[in-house]
């Protein structure tokens, strides 16, 4: 690539077009500023928060140490002298097995770098730590009150909970007066070999090499763990739950969110894909228009809404029932799943379709025979990503959804926080934790697929 020289006229461009030009002074010192910005934002906050703290009543159920700030900084100085000795004797250690020079400050800069991520993912952590704890705490409270007696530190600022107090009485709540048929129980055995034979096969699959039969065994063990699941949550019904308590009917609120988050993934899938597939492939009037229309409604939140889907919903006879919530988040998911749809059936090459029609194939065949096989992967992420959304959804369901067998999983939560003297926080905390099972497997179980269709459609051929 041809370079000019900095005072090369505008008009007079070499023959590569490119003309190098060093950044400014301004543009040097921009990223310092901003640090220094930053840092000063961060002391300004801290000395208002001392400032503010100075003048409270300390309260009963919280332990003050006595400068602990200090012992904190003494804490991480002391780590950070530690990691600084490792990292010396790492890199003496790699430059005498590798014969290459190694950077001290490199290698100093990982440990640090380590340390802080350390500090950050355990400050993450320890809330749900918090609630996983009170989750199994009878005394139905949030608050781990300090006991000063205790001479470890963890347990005299009430850091850590009383573990002798711990039970599964929340537990137990949530499945008073659930009666379970024997072909259900069998169900859910089917349904547990086959998630065994999955969890086997991966790790077999992890430790040594991954074959045909394994392979096999996890689509099979999938397939089957998928029907037994969703043949226990459309035959599962209220006569089921005879507890006279909200947090007995807990299993039912997870059965219909189950059913409302399947139902609207597999109708998100075949709405996004029909459209994305028309925009992306044909030509019509009014396409480019219509893809700017769901570009523009994308930026409204959904409870702006909420009165006209009421409305609408009411008028059809569609006012509290399954088939209104599914059709209210389904309608919502179109705009940004064809979007997404969309870009990924343009990075596919488009004389694959070519080819099938010269075949004889149709426009339908070609879309149902060569494009959706190539999705997959996509397919898979549509589902996910609208179930995982209406999973956790509050607003539209607590508005069309009435009567506690209608309750979706956010609803029957928001019931045990809503009395102002009986709030129900231990029973909350164990019913948060089993209500995210599902999500958490989802996530664990098809990773690959979130990250492979958040960027899939980004690169075109």
């Amino acid at each position: 690539m041809t370079t000019a020289p900095n005072n090369l006229p505008p008009g007079n461009l070499p023959p590569g077009g490119y003309v190098h030009r060093e950044p400014s002074a301004l543009r040097k010192a921009l990223p310092w500023i901003i640090g220094v910005v930053v840092l000063a934002l961060l002391g300004w906050l801290g000395a208002a928060l001392v400032d503010s703290l100075k003048d409270k009543q300390k309260s009963f159920s919280i332990y003050y140490v006595d400068r602990g700030w200090v012992r904190f900084l003494l804490f991480l100085l002391a780590a950070s002298g530690v990691l600084a000795l490792t990292s010396l004797l790492g890199q003496r250690i790699g430059m005498a097995r590798t014969g290459r020079r190694i950077s001290y400050a490199a290698v100093l800069g990982d440990q640090l770098t380590h340390l802080f991520l350390i500090l950050v993912v355990l400050i993450a952590i320890y809330p749900l730590f918090y609630v996983l704890i009170a989750a199994f705490d009878p005394r139905n409270s949030l608050f781990a009150f300090p006991d000063f007696g205790n001479p470890n530190i963890f347990y005299k600022t009430g850091l850590l909970p009383d573990l002798s107090q711990l039970n599964l009485e929340n537990f137990a709540k949530l499945f008073e007066g659930v009666t379970i048929p024997a072909w259900q129980l069998l169900l859910a055995v089917i349904g547990g070999a086959a998630l065994a034979a999955v969890l086997i096969s991966l790790i077999v699959s992890k430790v040594g090499r991954d074959t045909d039969a394994l392979a096999n065994v996890r689509a099979w063990g999938l397939r089957v763990l998928v029907a037994a699941l969703a043949v226990l949550v459309i035959f599962m019904g209220p006569a089921q739950f005879t507890g006279g308590s909200n947090e007995s009917k807990f299993l039912l609120s997870v059965r219909n969110t189950l059913l409302v988050s399947g139902l609207t993934g597999v109708l998100a899938i075949l709405l996004s894909t029909t459209a994305g597939y028309a925009m992306a492939r044909l030509r019509f009037p009014g396409r480019f228009q219509m893809l700017l229309f769901f570009i523009f409604i994308q930026m409204f939140p959904v409870f702006l809404a909420l009165v006209a889907v009421f409305k609408l919903l009411t008028d059809l006879g569609l006012g509290n029932t399954f088939a209104g919530l599914i059709l209210a988040y389904s309608g919502g998911a179109i705009a940004f799943n064809t979007w997404i749809f969309k870009g990924y059936v343009e990075s596919l090459p488009e004389s694959l379709e070519e080819a099938a029609m010269v075949d004889g194939a149709t426009r339908w065949q070609t879309f149902t025979r060569v494009v959706l096989p190539l999705s997959r992967g996509m397919l898979v992420f549509i589902f996910l990503n609208q179930f995982i959304g209406t999973y956790a959804e509050f607003i539209l369901a607590s508005i069309l959804m009435t009567g506690v067998e209608h309750w979706t999983v956010g609803v029957m939560l928001r019931s045990f926080t809503s009395g102002q003297f009986s709030t129900k926080w231990g029973v909350f905390a164990a019913a948060a934790t089993l209500g995210a099972l599902p999500i958490v497997g989802l996530f664990y179980g098809f990773q690959n697929f979130f990250v492979g269709g958040a960027v899939a459609g980004g690169v075109k051929e």
